[in-house]
């Protein structure tokens, strides 16, 4: 039983270390004087200093951000109502349809692209922020559709019921019984889906217009030219940014648990 511990501990730890080594390498080297990432020349806020007057990397970093969130806010409208919907439905076509409506997940990025691309230039539209948003919105709805979904079986159906019952109408029902026992998977798919968007290269290079850039393909470009300890600085504050709201958002939630425990209490 110790053996299995023991064991069950040092492939944990290993594990561990493999995901979080590079993170630890990053956050270390952009505070490296020397330019390359393998030799550390001293400490040096440098990279910093070039990052925040860098205004080409900040604003693609700002087209990222305003992609993911018009994109995952569409997907979350399109893919709520659609898992609404199909739940609804009983139909024998049914199963083709929802397995229709999540191609764009299984399918490859590099035909996604290519589709998108022949379908663009089919309908005319110029390549740019216009594009991106609606490719990035088709490859994140299946996301928000499969969390909905999921959520949509495990309710109670007594509980619509009850609220037709008692006179309200199906737009009613929606937004007040069915819209807050959904907003949690709803949250996670819009969150899934802008961490999706964030990140796409394959898709954003062939939708993208010559003056549109986002930081995913900032990047990847400059790996032509290599990447500079400027890109490790970004990652930094990214993963600061990060962290600072996982932490917001815990003691929030312990907040809330509280205030709830105590009413409760009082009750």
């Amino acid at each position: 039983m110790k053996r299995k511990f023991r064991f069950s501990s040092v492939y944990l730890a290993l594990v561990l270390f493999l995901i979080y080594l590079p993170i630890v390498l990053v956050v270390v080297y952009s505070f490296n004087e020397s330019k390359i990432s393998s030799v550390w020349d001293g400490f040096s806020l440098k990279w910093y200093e070039e990052l925040f007057a860098d205004a080409a990397l900040f604003e693609a970093l700002w087209n990222s951000i305003v992609l993911g969130v018009a994109s995952s806010c569409a997907a979350a409208v399109i893919g709520t109502l659609g898992a609404v919907g199909f739940t609804r439905v009983k139909t024998r076509t049914k199963g083709v349809m929802e397995y229709l409506s999540m191609l764009p997940m299984m399918t490859p990025e590099i035909i996604l692209a290519m589709v998108f691309m022949a379908f663009f230039s089919l309908l005319g539209l110029p390549f740019g922020m216009t594009t991106l948003i609606i490719a990035h919105t088709a490859f994140c709805v299946p996301y928000i559709y499969m969390l909905v979904k999921a959520r949509l079986v495990g309710l109670d159906p007594s509980l619509a019921e009850a609220a037709r019952d008692l006179g309200a109408g199906e737009i009613r029902v929606f937004f007040d019984i069915t819209l807050p026992l959904i907003a949690p998977a709803i949250a996670s798919g819009m969150l899934l889906s802008f961490a999706m968007s964030f990140d796409d290269v394959i898709i954003s290079l062939f939708v993208t217009g010559v003056g549109v850039n986002t930081l995913p393909i900032k990047v990847y470009t400059a790996l032509k030219t290599g990447v500079t300890p400027e890109i490790n600085a970004l990652c930094t504050l990214m993963l600061a940014v990060t962290i600072l709201l996982v932490v917001i958002s815990g003691a929030v939630g312990r907040m809330r648990g509280g205030a709830q425990q105590t009413q409760e209490g009082k009750q």
